[in-house]
């Protein structure tokens, strides 16, 4: 009976043991039931830059008011919770839906550069969280934007495009908006492309470099010569400058024209008729070797004097005549020649000329004359055989 009497005096002693135990580990081990990030915990930062972190809240616990604060701000800091614009002390939070806040970070005017650490503290109803966050402070890269290209200088004649292609690039420590801008002579429009769309202005991202086709249009009327464009890069307080270079080669243009600009004459069947042809060169180059052929109706003869023009200098023009010859049996009416004038160092130019063939008045005077004799041998006859 003692036996039995000792073991459950032993049995109540161990229980009585264990039981706080058990309580104490309830107590100790609470659910994890806020949990407070941010996606960048760690940035590196220029001298006087301000940061602002987004950070994030949730909760797996009922709807509850978390407050916030700073547990660690470096000396001469400012931390300040932001929320829809303003200062904030607090965030409502729902279960499984992220509450989000923003941490603004000042810099004091005189900050060294180094690593510093903040630490903040979510507290809420049914637990607490915090956050750590390093920033890193280092001297910023001056602001810096260069502009380059491998080939400044292009040839082209006048009416072409000239197209360079430069880069472009920010070696600054700022982000920058670049406006883009040209010097260039009269005659010639300039555009500028980035990625294949026209820009005038775009941002460019600290150490971003881009790719600029810059298109240089010239008019036709330019003369021949060596023209000078100044591209600028302007992003805030510093621009960048390139110096492009377009070489213009002269160019013959003819123009195949009459006195007065009447492209019409008139020509007798069988006899020669003069016909007034103006060669004019209104290009930017003289025109060498120029030859003058023509296309004519089906016998028609056509001579040219002078038949070539050795040199026509640009702005100048020369009288040609050309030496017209319907053939005898042509039929009265409108025909339809074409002079052409062949540069040995240009383009082909040609001008349709209309011309009206007439019938020689002789022929027209000798049947008015047979007529006359054929009316007056009747009316003889008639006179004579009439009276018998």
């Amino acid at each position: 009976m003692k036996r039995w009497f000792a073991l459950l005096l032993t049995l109540i002693f161990i229980f009585a043991l264990a039981a706080p135990s058990v309580v104490l580990a309830q107590d100790e081990v609470p659910g994890k039931e806020i949990t407070f990030f941010t996606t960048y915990p760690s940035q590196v930062v220029g001298i006087g830059e301000t940061v602002t972190l987004p950070l994030r809240l949730r909760t797996t616990a009922p709807a509850q008011v978390i407050s916030l604060s700073m547990k660690e701000v470096p000396e001469g800091w400012t931390a300040t919770f932001r929320g829809s614009g303003r200062a904030v002390e607090a965030v409502y939070a729902e279960p499984n839906v992220d509450a989000t806040v923003d941490l603004r970070l000042e810099q004091p005017a005189n900050v060294a550069a180094g690593t510093y650490k903040f630490v903040a503290i979510a507290k809420g109803e049914h637990g607490s969280a915090e956050l750590t966050v390093f920033l890193t402070i280092q001297e910023k890269t001056p602001p810096k934007l260069t502009l380059k290209t491998e080939l400044p200088t292009l040839k082209g004649t006048p009416g072409s495009t000239f197209r360079y292609s430069a880069d472009l690039k920010n070696e600054g420590g700022d982000d920058l908006t670049v406006n883009l801008v040209a010097e260039a002579p009269a005659g010639f429009q300039v555009n500028f492309k980035v990625s294949g769309q026209d820009v005038t202005s775009f941002p460019l991202a600290a150490n971003e470099s881009k790719r600029l086709s810059i298109e240089a249009q010239t008019v036709s009327a330019l003369e021949g010569g060596t023209y000078r464009i100044v591209v600028r890069a302007q992003g805030g307080v510093v621009d960048a400058t390139l110096e492009l270079t377009a070489e213009v080669t002269g160019q013959a243009t003819l123009l195949v024209t009459a006195p007065e600009g009447r492209l019409s004459g008139q020509a007798y069947a069988g006899r020669e008729t003069p016909l007034k042809v103006i060669v004019a060169n209104n290009g930017t180059a003289p025109a060498n070797a120029i030859e003058l052929t023509s296309s004519t109706p089906s016998g028609w003869t056509i001579e040219f004097d002078p038949k070539k023009i050795d040199t026509l200098n640009a702005g100048q023009q020369v009288e040609v005549t050309a030496k017209v010859r319907p053939p005898e049996k042509a039929v009265a009416g409108d025909y339809v020649l074409t002079v052409r004038a062949r540069p040995a160092n240009g383009t082909t130019q040609s001008a349709d000329f209309r011309i009206t063939v007439l019938t020689s008045t002789l022929w027209g005077v000798v049947g008015i004359v047979l007529v006359a004799i054929a009316v007056a041998v009747v009316a003889m006859a008639v006179m004579r055989f009439g009276r018998r």
